[in-house]
């Protein structure tokens, strides 16, 4: 648990195991970020512990360090890590662990637009059978190393041209309605696996037949003040649609997108194949209409503030203390 937790530990067990190694670092001055950079090229900067790609940003060349740093600095992060860019398809891995043996639940593909916070998923991956068998093994030698035996785990990856790169590891379902997708084509309810963990077990797990394919699709719209949300009932009635939610109303004020809660909604679609559910997601989404106008609210707190207000970034395990568990 804790290894998971702390990204720096998880980067450090799986180099020293020579599983799928990255060069990285821990650092807290400028001197640190720009060394890493001049030595290894396009970086990631990030805090050690988090979730939701919250202060997370891409440090492509020396001329941005100076940026990246008064940025960091502008966050009041301390202490910082540091990693070379992975480049290639990102996707997820579902897992669920029994007596150390890991089944994979599903191979999620991701859409990050460009940026680093998720706009879309869709289950499963466009893999070949080569590269999820390959993903499938990658995965169960970084969760034996970690030491994960029992519950379940979300492993996110990126496949570069040098074969699997963890991004980072949990040992917890993913967020993202990737519990859905799970649900929808594999039959899974993670949530309930998780529920049951405690109960009396003979430790297998079957899996029915997959069924097609699921997507997700998030909103996201202009920062500023909601004026208007249109277009909800008519998402719902496209084909495949099995859930939209908005989580804006007029009134409301959307942030920029900075992290996984500054998007305004998803929709969530089940259809014959993965291409035809990304597209029905895409469709869905684009008959949604949040409308805004400019507030100075939307841009007013700053970053650091809500760094303090997520308690995924805090450390439960800071004071060394066991942590409890209460019924």
């Amino acid at each position: 648990m804790r290894t998971l937790h702390d990204k720096r530990s998880l980067r450090r067990l799986l180099n020293a195991r020579g599983i799928g190694e990255v060069a990285f670092r821990s650092g807290d001055s400028r001197a640190d970020l720009l060394d890493f950079v001049r030595r290894h090229g396009p970086a990631v900067m990030k805090p050690p512990m988090g979730s939701g790609s919250l202060g997370v940003r891409r440090v492509l060349s020396l001329g941005e360090v100076e940026d990246a740093w008064r940025w960091a600095k502008e966050l009041r992060i301390t202490e910082f890590m540091v990693e070379e860019l992975l480049t290639g398809r990102e996707i997820s891995v579902e897992t669920y662990s029994s007596r150390g043996s890991h089944t994979v639940l599903g191979i999620t593909g991701k859409d990050t637009g460009g940026g680093v916070v998720e706009v879309g998923h869709v289950l499963p991956a466009r893999l070949s059978a080569q590269e999820a068998r390959q993903v499938t093994g990658f995965v169960s030698k970084v969760l034996d190393a970690v030491g994960l035996v029992e519950g379940l785990a979300h492993t996110e990856l990126i496949l570069t041209a040098g074969g699997p790169r963890v991004v980072e590891s949990h040992s917890r379902i993913g967020g993202d309605r990737i519990n859905e997708l799970v649900r929808l084509v594999h039959g899974v309810d993670m949530e309930e696996i998780a529920l049951r963990a405690t109960s009396p077990r003979d430790g297998t797990l079957s899996l029915p037949a997959p069924d097609g394919a699921a997507a997700s699709r998030f909103l996201i719209t202009e920062p500023g003040r909601v004026v208007s949300v249109d277009g909800a009932d008519k998402a719902r009635a496209l084909p495949g649609v099995q859930d939209v939610r908005i989580k804006v109303a007029p009134g409301d004020v959307v942030r920029p997108l900075q992290w996984s809660e500054d998007r305004c909604g998803h929709v969530v679609v089940h259809a014959a194949d993965a291409a035809t559910a990304e597209r029905l997601a895409r469709e869905a989404v684009d008959v949604i209409c949040v409308r805004t106008v400019p507030d100075d609210s939307a841009v007013a707190a700053p970053l650091a503030q809500r760094l303090t207000e997520v308690d995924e970034i805090l450390d439960p395990f800071a004071d060394g203390s066991p942590v409890s568990v209460h019924s």
